[in-house]
């Protein structure tokens, strides 16, 4: 990709109109600028048609004009120049529909909020960040085996694996930490669990990079996309970042969202370490949305969307950086990021509840399941050649090891599972046409109440990990 044209300074254009007699003319179209919705930067603008009578310089001074007055905040660029941003009508919308999604458990299906089965959720979740996460960054594995590896608790065989295994346990973390303030502290922990056994510095993990550790953010053909603030700046920047994070500045209301998004592109921006710099600003915007009392984004993952458009997330820093160090690019980027995973989530939950009630039908006349055994069976259903085992049950469904012990052995003696060692392991393996035995099962057997069913709609979360 290529870095964006960087436009003249709003002051040498308006010198220009002002040289020209044409500021007058322009300030009367100023209105019906004002209306374009769209948030566009210089390199976009100068490659469109302008208005009519309008050079493309002219065009974009009005656009600029129209976006005032921006608010800065603490975070300054390398010169010490503040970081602003505004709320256009695009920004309020996503916000709106964010606070709607985001705002009250009741805005999800008991499946996800109910105790007895919110652990699947938030596991799921949790795999699907930390897997996502890591493939912004490079890592390179399928997410089946990515997924196999965090459930079964086996060891990572390579760098990308050992990234995932971190984002997993950081993001654990932050589930622990969300009602404590950000501090540096707090920081360093959560990059020596991002970065753990993966730094070709070992020592450089939860510290500063130091003046001799040259950090720039670079493609393979040697293009500098970033060079951050000098080492010598970081504590101080980062006590500053923490007074943002923690409401202590500034002196006007900033919407929570907004808070999370620029603590994201603020660790981002200054770098403060030698490698694991993306995968830690990720993770303050989970910490700052949890801490700000979003609960319901225990159930988000951000990364799966930015994956599938990582070009686009690239562009909106750099948008910030060629234009004024306007943070709204930034913003809006990752609101419609923010809109679009509550959407996933949304509509993976509701063909999961059609997905289930059709289990359940099969599931309905057999008496004594929980919950946790009707989820793995509609997950068999579906995949003839799962494997099943004690260390992966118990991690899917947040129990205790005797839990999933019990869960598993008894669908065993119910003949719909089949149990063979591997080594000292137990590893089960649905029934040759499980589907009959589930029906076989239930007819003979009394229907059990609705009550007890009811929650096989509550199983495992498997389609958003």
């Amino acid at each position: 990709m290529r870095i964006p044209q960087t436009p003249k300074p709003v002051s040498r254009l308006l010198a220009d109109a002002a040289s020209s007699n044409r500021l007058v003319d322009l300030m009367g179209s100023l209105s019906n600028v004002s209306q374009n919705p769209r948030y566009l930067h210089w390199n976009e603008v100068r490659r469109r048609p302008p208005p009519a009578g309008m050079s493309h310089e002219e065009w974009w001074l009005l656009l600029k004009m129209a976006r005032l007055p921006a608010r800065s905040i603490p975070l300054l660029d390398k010169q010490g120049t503040p970081f602003k941003f505004t709320i256009p009508d695009k920004v309020a919308a996503h916000l709106h529909q964010i606070d709607l999604g985001l705002g009250s458990s009741g805005s999800l299906p008991d499946a996800v909020t109910h105790p007895s089965s919110r652990n699947e959720y938030v596991i799921s979740t949790l795999i699907q960040e930390a897997i996502t996460s890591s493939q912004l960054e490079g890592a390179v594995t399928t997410r089946e085996v990515a997924k196999e590896m965090l459930r079964s608790g086996r060891q990572p065989r390579d760098q990308s694996e050992s990234m995932i295994l971190n984002n997993y346990r950081t993001m654990q973390r932050i589930m622990e930490v969300r009602g404590q303030v950000l501090t540096p502290e707090l920081i360093f922990e959560l990059h020596r669990l991002v970065t753990a056994e993966t730094l070709a510095k070992p020592d450089g993990a939860g510290r500063f990079r130091r003046a001799d550790e040259a950090i720039r953010v670079i493609d393979e053909e040697g293009t500098v996309f970033h060079d951050p603030p000098m080492a010598e700046q970081l504590p101080g920047r980062m006590k500053a970042m923490c007074d943002f994070a923690n409401k202590q500045t500034p002196d006007y209301f900033v919407h929570p969202v907004v808070r999370a998004v620029l603590l994201h592109f603020w660790l981002a921006y200054d770098h403060p370490f030698i490698d694991g710099n993306g995968r830690t600003a990720r993770a303050l915007f989970y910490w700052s949305m949890l801490h700000q009392g979003f609960q319901l984004f225990e159930f988000i993952s951000i990364s799966q969307i930015i994956l599938k458009a990582p070009v686009q997330y690239a562009t909106a820093f750099l948008h910030v950086e060629t234009d004024d160090n306007d943070l709204t690019y930034f913003i809006l980027h990752q609101t419609e990021v923010i809109e679009g995973a509550i959407k996933a989530l949304h509509d993976y939950v509701a063909h999961r509840k059609a997905e289930l009630a059709a289990a359940e039908r099969q599931l309905r006349g057999i008496q004594g399941l929980n919950h946790r055994q009707q989820g793995l069976l509609a997950n068999a259903l579906r995949n003839a050649g799962a494997r099943y085992t004690i260390e992966g049950h118990k991690r899917t469904h947040g129990v205790v090891y005797q839990t999933a012990r019990s869960d598993l052995l008894d669908l065993e003696r119910r003949q719909l599972l089949k149990m063979t060692k591997i080594g000292r392991a137990m590893v089960f393996r649905p029934v040759e046409d499980l589907a009959k035995s589930l029906e076989a099962q239930g007819e003979s057997k009394e229907p059990v109440s609705e009550d007890s069913t009811a929650s096989s709609t509550q199983s495992e979360f498997g389609g958003l990990d």
